[in-house]
Protein backbone atom coordinates (compact mmCIF):
# COMPACT_ATOMS: atom_id res chain seq x y z
CA UNK A 1 0.00 0.00 0.00
CA UNK A 2 0.72 3.88 -0.64
CA UNK A 3 -0.09 7.19 0.35
CA UNK A 4 -0.76 9.52 -1.62
CA UNK A 5 -0.98 13.33 -0.20
CA UNK A 6 -3.13 15.92 -1.42
CA UNK A 7 -3.27 19.51 -0.72
CA UNK A 8 -3.96 20.35 2.72
CA UNK A 9 -2.48 17.38 3.93
CA UNK A 10 -4.91 15.04 3.26
CA UNK A 11 -3.94 11.41 3.30
CA UNK A 12 -5.27 8.76 0.70
CA UNK A 13 -3.90 5.50 0.73
CA UNK A 14 -3.64 3.26 -2.22
CA UNK A 15 -3.13 0.44 -3.92
CA UNK A 16 -1.27 0.11 -7.94
CA UNK A 17 -0.77 -2.26 -9.97
CA UNK A 18 -0.21 -3.40 -13.80
CA UNK A 19 2.63 -2.13 -16.37
CA UNK A 20 3.53 1.80 -16.29
CA UNK A 21 3.71 2.18 -19.75
CA UNK A 22 -0.05 1.02 -20.05
CA UNK A 23 -3.20 2.69 -20.05
CA UNK A 24 -3.69 3.88 -16.49
CA UNK A 25 -7.19 3.85 -14.82
CA UNK A 26 -8.21 4.71 -11.80
CA UNK A 27 -11.06 2.57 -9.71
CA UNK A 28 -13.61 4.95 -7.68
CA UNK A 29 -15.40 2.54 -5.13
CA UNK A 30 -19.09 3.87 -3.44
CA UNK A 31 -20.20 5.88 -0.21
CA UNK A 32 -18.71 3.44 2.81
CA UNK A 33 -16.41 1.34 0.87
CA UNK A 34 -12.40 1.02 0.21
CA UNK A 35 -10.27 0.15 -2.55
CA UNK A 36 -10.82 -3.44 -1.02
CA UNK A 37 -14.07 -3.02 -2.97
CA UNK A 38 -11.64 -3.37 -6.17
CA UNK A 39 -9.97 -6.88 -4.82
CA UNK A 40 -11.43 -9.38 -6.82
CA UNK A 41 -11.42 -7.03 -10.36
CA UNK A 42 -7.56 -5.86 -9.82
CA UNK A 43 -6.65 -9.76 -9.40
CA UNK A 44 -8.50 -10.48 -13.10
CA UNK A 45 -7.37 -7.36 -14.83
CA UNK A 46 -4.41 -7.66 -17.22
CA UNK A 47 -0.77 -6.62 -16.95
CA UNK A 48 -1.03 -4.16 -19.72
CA UNK A 49 -3.97 -2.20 -17.18
CA UNK A 50 -1.50 0.27 -14.78
CA UNK A 51 -5.07 -0.02 -11.82
CA UNK A 52 -4.94 2.62 -9.08
CA UNK A 53 -7.57 2.14 -6.57
CA UNK A 54 -7.78 4.67 -3.38
CA UNK A 55 -9.61 5.14 -0.13
CA UNK A 56 -11.54 8.20 -0.72
CA UNK A 57 -11.87 10.69 2.03
CA UNK A 58 -13.90 9.38 5.46
CA UNK A 59 -13.65 6.00 3.98
CA UNK A 60 -11.19 3.63 4.74
CA UNK A 61 -7.66 3.96 5.92
CA UNK A 62 -7.80 7.46 4.42
CA UNK A 63 -8.05 10.92 6.44
CA UNK A 64 -11.83 11.53 7.91
CA UNK A 65 -11.89 15.52 8.03
CA UNK A 66 -14.73 17.17 9.85
CA UNK A 67 -16.11 18.59 6.63
CA UNK A 68 -15.86 18.71 2.73
CA UNK A 69 -18.21 15.55 1.89
CA UNK A 70 -20.04 17.08 -1.35
CA UNK A 71 -20.04 15.30 -4.54
CA UNK A 72 -17.16 18.27 -5.87
CA UNK A 73 -15.11 17.31 -2.82
CA UNK A 74 -14.97 14.34 -4.11
CA UNK A 75 -14.58 14.65 -7.59
CA UNK A 76 -11.97 17.75 -7.11
CA UNK A 77 -9.64 14.65 -5.36
CA UNK A 78 -9.93 12.82 -8.05
CA UNK A 79 -7.77 14.96 -9.80
CA UNK A 80 -5.40 15.89 -6.99
CA UNK A 81 -4.81 12.18 -6.81
CA UNK A 82 -3.73 11.97 -10.45
CA UNK A 83 -1.88 14.51 -9.94
CA UNK A 84 0.23 13.17 -7.04
CA UNK A 85 0.49 9.88 -8.66
CA UNK A 86 1.80 11.46 -12.08
CA UNK A 87 -1.26 10.52 -14.15
CA UNK A 88 -2.12 13.07 -16.98
CA UNK A 89 -5.22 11.46 -17.86
CA UNK A 90 -7.16 7.74 -17.14
CA UNK A 91 -9.63 5.81 -17.42
CA UNK A 92 -12.12 6.20 -14.59
CA UNK A 93 -14.14 3.78 -13.39
CA UNK A 94 -17.29 4.19 -10.84
CA UNK A 95 -19.07 1.78 -8.89
CA UNK A 96 -22.37 2.93 -7.83
CA UNK A 97 -21.88 6.41 -6.45
CA UNK A 98 -18.27 6.35 -7.05
CA UNK A 99 -19.82 6.65 -10.77
CA UNK A 100 -21.21 9.64 -10.14
CA UNK A 101 -18.47 11.17 -8.74
CA UNK A 102 -16.96 9.99 -12.00
CA UNK A 103 -19.45 11.74 -13.61
CA UNK A 104 -18.68 15.26 -11.78
CA UNK A 105 -14.95 14.60 -13.16
CA UNK A 106 -15.79 13.81 -16.54
CA UNK A 107 -18.23 16.56 -16.98
CA UNK A 108 -15.14 19.03 -15.45
CA UNK A 109 -12.30 17.59 -16.74
CA UNK A 110 -12.89 15.98 -20.13
CA UNK A 111 -9.44 16.28 -21.03
CA UNK A 112 -7.98 14.40 -17.97
CA UNK A 113 -10.63 11.04 -18.75
CA UNK A 114 -9.44 8.94 -21.42
CA UNK A 115 -12.37 6.75 -21.16
CA UNK A 116 -15.90 6.19 -18.07
CA UNK A 117 -17.14 2.78 -16.67
CA UNK A 118 -19.97 3.61 -14.90
CA UNK A 119 -20.89 0.11 -12.85
CA UNK A 120 -24.02 0.04 -11.00
CA UNK A 121 -24.34 3.51 -11.32
CA UNK A 122 -27.18 6.61 -11.11
CA UNK A 123 -27.76 8.88 -13.33
CA UNK A 124 -29.50 11.32 -10.91
CA UNK A 125 -29.62 11.05 -7.04
CA UNK A 126 -32.15 13.27 -6.41
CA UNK A 127 -36.13 12.28 -6.27
CA UNK A 128 -37.14 9.34 -3.54
CA UNK A 129 -34.85 9.13 -0.79
CA UNK A 130 -33.39 5.39 -0.82
CA UNK A 131 -35.17 2.95 1.90
CA UNK A 132 -32.11 3.46 4.25
CA UNK A 133 -32.22 6.53 4.61
CA UNK A 134 -33.95 7.35 7.64
CA UNK A 135 -31.71 4.54 9.22
CA UNK A 136 -28.68 6.45 8.35
CA UNK A 137 -30.19 9.94 10.10
CA UNK A 138 -30.34 8.56 13.20
CA UNK A 139 -26.68 6.59 13.28
CA UNK A 140 -24.55 7.03 16.34
CA UNK A 141 -20.93 5.38 16.74
CA UNK A 142 -20.62 2.33 16.83
CA UNK A 143 -22.24 1.70 14.02
CA UNK A 144 -23.98 -1.69 14.64
CA UNK A 145 -22.34 -4.46 12.31
CA UNK A 146 -25.68 -6.60 11.52
CA UNK A 147 -27.33 -3.31 9.98
CA UNK A 148 -23.72 -3.44 7.72
CA UNK A 149 -24.47 -6.48 6.55
CA UNK A 150 -27.93 -6.48 5.98
CA UNK A 151 -27.45 -3.22 4.14
CA UNK A 152 -24.64 -5.21 1.56
CA UNK A 153 -26.67 -8.47 1.56
CA UNK A 154 -29.55 -6.41 0.38
CA UNK A 155 -27.40 -4.78 -2.37
CA UNK A 156 -26.63 -8.74 -4.07
CA UNK A 157 -28.94 -10.84 -6.01
CA UNK A 158 -26.69 -13.61 -6.23
CA UNK A 159 -24.15 -15.74 -3.90
CA UNK A 160 -21.41 -14.21 -3.17
CA UNK A 161 -18.34 -15.85 -1.22
CA UNK A 162 -18.32 -15.11 2.34
CA UNK A 163 -14.52 -13.57 2.63
CA UNK A 164 -15.34 -11.25 0.06
CA UNK A 165 -18.80 -9.88 2.14
CA UNK A 166 -16.77 -10.23 5.68
CA UNK A 167 -14.05 -7.41 3.95
CA UNK A 168 -17.03 -5.10 2.64
CA UNK A 169 -18.96 -5.12 5.76
CA UNK A 170 -15.38 -4.66 7.84
CA UNK A 171 -14.44 -1.53 5.37
CA UNK A 172 -18.22 -0.27 6.07
CA UNK A 173 -17.62 0.19 9.44
CA UNK A 174 -14.25 1.66 9.47
CA UNK A 175 -16.51 4.84 8.16
CA UNK A 176 -17.71 7.17 11.15
CA UNK A 177 -21.60 7.80 11.40
CA UNK A 178 -20.96 11.80 10.78
CA UNK A 179 -19.41 10.48 7.48
CA UNK A 180 -21.78 7.74 6.61
CA UNK A 181 -24.49 10.96 7.40
CA UNK A 182 -22.87 13.62 5.37
CA UNK A 183 -21.33 12.06 2.57
CA UNK A 184 -24.88 10.28 2.35
CA UNK A 185 -26.45 13.95 2.03
CA UNK A 186 -23.98 15.59 -0.04
CA UNK A 187 -24.44 13.01 -2.73
CA UNK A 188 -27.95 13.55 -2.45
CA UNK A 189 -28.27 17.23 -2.80
CA UNK A 190 -26.01 17.57 -5.58
CA UNK A 191 -27.06 18.74 -9.26
CA UNK A 192 -26.73 15.68 -11.45
CA UNK A 193 -23.63 15.71 -13.55
CA UNK A 194 -25.23 15.48 -16.91
CA UNK A 195 -27.90 17.95 -16.10
CA UNK A 196 -24.86 20.28 -16.06
CA UNK A 197 -22.49 19.06 -18.96
CA UNK A 198 -21.73 16.78 -21.49
CA UNK A 199 -19.54 13.40 -21.42
CA UNK A 200 -17.33 13.22 -24.35
CA UNK A 201 -15.24 10.64 -22.87
CA UNK A 202 -16.11 6.78 -24.63
CA UNK A 203 -18.11 5.31 -22.10
CA UNK A 204 -18.95 1.84 -20.60
CA UNK A 205 -22.22 1.64 -18.64
CA UNK A 206 -22.97 -1.95 -16.60
CA UNK A 207 -25.98 -2.59 -14.85
CA UNK A 208 -27.58 -5.27 -12.92
CA UNK A 209 -31.15 -6.56 -14.74
CA UNK A 210 -32.00 -7.45 -10.74
CA UNK A 211 -30.39 -4.46 -9.47
CA UNK A 212 -33.81 -3.52 -6.85
CA UNK A 213 -31.66 0.38 -6.30
CA UNK A 214 -31.64 1.49 -9.83
CA UNK A 215 -34.45 1.47 -12.73
CA UNK A 216 -33.17 0.41 -16.58
CA UNK A 217 -34.72 3.58 -17.67
CA UNK A 218 -32.05 5.74 -15.88
CA UNK A 219 -29.18 3.55 -17.33
CA UNK A 220 -30.89 3.84 -21.18
CA UNK A 221 -31.23 7.99 -20.47
CA UNK A 222 -27.59 8.00 -19.56
CA UNK A 223 -26.59 6.06 -22.80
CA UNK A 224 -28.81 7.82 -24.89
CA UNK A 225 -26.63 11.26 -23.35
CA UNK A 226 -23.51 10.43 -24.07
CA UNK A 227 -22.79 10.02 -27.59
CA UNK A 228 -21.77 6.55 -28.28
CA UNK A 229 -21.79 4.70 -25.09
CA UNK A 230 -22.17 1.09 -24.34
CA UNK A 231 -25.00 -0.14 -22.46
CA UNK A 232 -24.30 -3.64 -20.85
CA UNK A 233 -26.97 -5.47 -19.31
CA UNK A 234 -25.95 -8.52 -16.78
CA UNK A 235 -29.36 -10.21 -16.40
CA UNK A 236 -28.26 -12.45 -13.25
CA UNK A 237 -27.04 -9.24 -10.98
CA UNK A 238 -28.12 -7.17 -8.47
CA UNK A 239 -26.32 -3.41 -7.72
CA UNK A 240 -22.83 -4.73 -6.87
CA UNK A 241 -21.69 -5.82 -10.44
CA UNK A 242 -17.70 -5.81 -9.60
CA UNK A 243 -18.77 -8.12 -6.49
CA UNK A 244 -21.32 -10.23 -7.98
CA UNK A 245 -18.99 -10.99 -11.60
CA UNK A 246 -15.86 -9.24 -11.39
CA UNK A 247 -14.29 -11.67 -14.49
CA UNK A 248 -17.27 -10.66 -16.65
CA UNK A 249 -16.63 -6.26 -15.49
CA UNK A 250 -12.88 -7.65 -15.94
CA UNK A 251 -13.12 -8.50 -19.76
CA UNK A 252 -15.76 -5.25 -20.40
CA UNK A 253 -13.05 -2.96 -18.58
CA UNK A 254 -10.14 -4.32 -20.43
CA UNK A 255 -11.97 -3.90 -23.66
CA UNK A 256 -12.43 -0.23 -22.77
CA UNK A 257 -8.88 0.01 -22.08
CA UNK A 258 -8.03 -1.20 -25.45
CA UNK A 259 -10.04 0.57 -27.38
CA UNK A 260 -8.65 4.09 -26.01
CA UNK A 261 -4.75 2.79 -25.53
CA UNK A 262 -2.46 5.42 -27.65
CA UNK A 263 -1.88 3.33 -31.03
Amino acid sequence: MHMAVLRGGLELPYVEQGDPEGVSVVLLHAWLDSRRYFDQLMARLPERIRAFAFDQRGHGDAAKPADGYGLRDFADDIGAFMDAVGLDAAVLVGASSGGYVAQRFAVDDPDRTRGLALLGCPRSLRGPRPRFADVVATLEDPIDAAFVRELNEGMVAREVPEAVTEVLCEENLKVPARVWRDAFEGLLAAEPPLDTGRISAPTLIVWGARDSLLPRADQEAMAAEIPGARLVIYRDVGHLPVIEAPERVAADLTALCDAVAPR
